[in-house]
């Protein structure tokens, strides 16, 4: 069994939901539960995962250790694919999080309102743009791996629902919004969420 330190709806949910398409067991502990979670992960973020005696950080080396060691179709074995498998996991992770990433400072760290808007509007417009990348490469396929939804696909979903949070207008292409709908409406997806939900019911 896994034990997955996650925070509710953030990208530790992907890691959450691929461990439940690969069929394996999963242990879920929220950040505020461990008294000094820095000790774990002296970065302080989640996803963190326990794989017996190894501890696991930076969402898509995780995504890239679980894929590989459970040899999973979403990596595949060799060539092209596996390259362009790894190409939108990494694009997921070090592209379209760290955009959404910044309204969250935004809104955390600019007591400015102008200011603000100012850079919610410059933060979104970089979202947009990579959320155009991704329709472009839906055009000729329903998912970023084919016919069947990635990793990559996956982890996109999760921050497709950051955008809420924020006075922001994002903008997602149509294949990109079934796409996301494809995934959001998958038991795993469905079961990730609520057991998210139910941990932290329990902690209020």
């Amino acid at each position: 069994m896994y034990t997955l330190y996650f925070v509710p709806d953030a990208c530790s949910l992907a890691t959450q939901v691929v461990l439940r398409e690969l069929g394996q067991e999963v242990e879920l502990i929220h950040k505020q539960q461990v008294e000094d979670y820095q000790q774990l992960n002296p970065v302080g973020v989640v996803p963190l995962l326990r794989d017996n005696d190894q501890l696991l950080r930076e969402g898509a080396a995780i995504m890239l250790h679980l894929l590989e060691k459970h040899q999973s179709p979403m990596l595949p074995a060799a060539g092209l694919a596996r390259q362009e498998a790894i190409r939108n996991i990494m694009f997921a992770n070090a592209s379209m999080h760290p955009a959404y990433s910044r309204l969250f400072f935004a809104a955390a760290n600019i007591s400015d309102e102008q200011a603000r808007q100012d850079f919610f509007q410059r933060a979104t417009d970089s979202i947009n743009a990579l959320w155009n990348v991704v329709e472009q490469q839906l055009q000729h396929q329903r998912f970023l791996g084919g016919e069947q939804p990635s990793a990559a696909d996956i982890m996109l979903s999760v921050y497709a629902r950051w955008g809420a949070a924020f006075p922001v207008d994002i903008q997602i292409g149509e294949k990109t919004q079934a796409m996301i709908r494809h995934v959001q409406a998958m038991d795993s997806f469905r079961q990730a969420l609520q057991a998210e939900q139910n941990i932290s019911a329990s902690l209020q």
